[in-house]
């Protein structure tokens, strides 16, 4: 079973601003998690995304016209996405353990992690 464990974005990481310290621990502490990953054998892809400011969002108001481009930066943050990890897991029970182990995403006690799973 594939999931992806979504870490969800903050004003912080939207703004870059995080303090360099939090961030130094953040970083060990998110090695460290992705080795375990790695060792187990369930990690499939991990990554970190730019802030929306660099992003595009393509949305499709009319249907069978045109899609519509909008740069960012997007305001609902909490609507966000930061990063991501994408698991391969034996069920959705394995897959809430590895959830839980996960580091606080941001280091700033804001963190949150969306757990999906993903069609087959």
């Amino acid at each position: 079973m594939r999931f992806m464990m979504i870490v969800k974005a903050t004003k912080d990481s939207e703004a870059g601003t995080t303090p360099k310290e939090a961030m130094e621990q953040m970083f060990a502490a998110m090695t460290k998690y992705n080795e375990e990953l790695k060792k187990a054998g369930v990690l499939v892809a991990v990554g970190g995304l730019h802030p929306s400011s660099n992003g595009i969002r393509i949305s499709y108001p009319v249907p069978g016209e045109r899609p519509v481009i909008t740069d960012g930066p997007f305001t609902e943050v909490k609507e966000l996405i930061a990063g991501y990890w994408f698991i391969d897991v034996k069920s959705r029970e394995e897959a809430i353990e590895w959830a839980m182990r996960a580091p606080d995403p941001h280091g700033l006690g804001e963190g949150q992690i969306e757990l999906r799973q993903v069609f087959e």
